[in-house]
């Protein structure tokens, strides 16, 4: 007699999500962040969520954190694209309540289901369960900091933008500056300029004005400055000339600013008692003035390190580690999380066994861009970081070379930051030496699995007689 098999019926009993999961943080609350109105869902005294809508002027959301209070609320997470978040942020942090600001991709909701009532309700449950990872954000000091020196970059790009328009000009009226001076906003480069602008066409006395460091010789000179001066020309090299002025005006206006705040942000080592470490070969005094203060020194306080002893690290680039990360690393566990978060490293995309993917990813991270542009400085640099660029480059490439090398400098910041290390110049010549013994190693591997043996080459000498 055959043994039947009985098949269990099928049932429409759905699994509730709060019996299989605890709730991690039982006081959270979630906002959806908009341009005119903010969504905030926060649980009630009965475990009940309730659902409001805040206008984003001061006073609402003065009073979203007055009826967070009154639900007991004691963390917050909030979902934005735009800039919209940053005053409802830091109004609430000023509070008392924690708040993160979590990624798009985490607070995606159920397709189909999207609304504002909606969003807030789910970034309300994924926070009470805890699958919501907050971005990084420095304390508020280094924010403001951070706030300054973005808006310096803004003023670089602008004065860059005029930069060209000078350029432009000069070449329609055919003179050839660019081909007799590397840098034509150079001192000798506005001189001329200015010259042209009030009236002077002489090209023996534009050539005067032309500094004595300048290669070019008196004669290349009236060559390239005898052009055609016609008044449209004239007119836009004017109007760029003076936006130049203004905008490199602005700039020293905010180098003083930065100078100051950054002047005001607590120590770490005091240079008096601990002096810094002796500049690195190559760096000037001046290279490192910002704001008529040694913006090197004010990092080495702040850090209790000096970052620009490391080749290619500049001060600006410290300036910027400092603003958008801070002087501590503490949020990121291990260098591998930090160069991580940077965008910097292998991310493998694996399906099936198969690695379908080991790009890095496409972040928008200013840390990154300072140290893949600190990375293009090495290309000649008579250094271990030098010649591993110009190994890297030549094996992966230029793209890669880069992010290979930032990769490389990331992990060195980490270290010096974290453990407080002082950096250890490494020479060429020893770089190139463990290079080699680590490729003869290598070899003797690959040699000892095949059963072989490498025997040294003998140099043989012949005597003449």
């Amino acid at each position: 007699m055959k043994s039947k098999t009985i098949k269990p019926k099928k049932t429409n009993k759905k699994i509730s999500i709060d019996a299989v999961w605890e709730p991690i943080n039982l006081h959270a609350a979630g906002v959806d962040i908009g341009s005119r109105e903010h969504w905030a869902c926060a649980p009630n005294q009965a475990g009940q969520t309730l659902v409001r809508k805040f206008g984003t002027f001061t006073a609402d959301l003065e009073a979203m954190a007055q009826w967070f209070k009154e639900c007991g609320i004691t963390s917050v997470a909030m979902e934005s694209t735009g800039i919209y978040w940053i005053a409802l942020f830091q109004i609430l942090e000023r509070a008392g309540l924690e708040v993160i600001l979590v990624n798009a991709r985490q607070t995606k909701n159920v397709a189909g289901r999207k609304s504002d009532v909606l969003d807030c309700q789910w970034i309300q449950r994924l926070h009470t369960y805890g699958l919501l990872q907050g971005s990084f954000r420095p304390e508020d000091a280094y924010c403001v900091v951070r706030t300054y020196l973005r808006y310096r970059d803004e003023l670089v790009a602008a004065r860059a933008t005029q930069s060209q328009h000078m350029q432009q000009a000069l070449h329609q009226m055919n003179l050839q500056l660019t081909q007799v001076l590397s840098d034509v906003t150079g001192v000798s480069g506005l001189a001329i300029i200015k010259a042209i602008l009030e009236g002077e066409r002489d090209g023996a006395k534009l050539a005067g004005l032309v500094d004595r460091r300048v290669r070019a010789g008196a004669a290349a000179f009236q060559q390239a400055l005898r052009g055609d001066f016609r008044p449209e020309h004239l007119f836009v090299l004017e109007q760029a000339y003076e936006l130049y002025g203004s905008y490199d005006a602005r700039i020293a206006a905010c180098d003083e600013r930065i100078a100051e705040v950054v002047a005001a942000l607590p120590q770490k080592v005091n240079a008096k008692l601990i002096p810094p470490p002796p500049r690195k070969p190559g760096q000037p005094e001046s290279r490192t003035q910002l704001g008529g203060q040694d913006l090197r020194l004010l990092l080495y306080e702040r850090f209790g390190v000096d970052l620009t002893a490391i080749e290619g690290i500049g001060v600006l680039t410290g300036l910027v580690v400092l603003t958008e990360v801070g002087p501590k690393l503490d949020r990121f566990k291990s260098e591998k999380h930090f160069c991580s978060w940077l965008g910097l490293c292998p991310d493998n995309r694996i399906s099936g066994g198969k690695v379908l993917s080991s790009r890095t990813r496409r972040v928008v991270n200013r840390v990154s861009t300072a140290l893949r542009m600190a990375a293009c400085t090495l290309e000649r640099s008579q250094s271990a970081l030098g010649a591993f660029y110009r190994r890297m480059k030549g094996r992966l490439g230029a793209a890669e070379g880069i992010t290979a090398t930032a990769h490389k400098l990331a992990r060195i910041l980490y270290r010096l930051i974290k453990h407080g290390e002082a950096y250890v110049r490494q020479g060429i010549d020893d770089y190139e030496k463990k290079f080699q013994d680590r490729k003869l190693k290598a070899l003797k591997n690959m040699a000892q699995a095949l059963g072989l043996e490498l025997v040294p080459k003998q140099t043989v000498s012949i005597e003449v007689s």
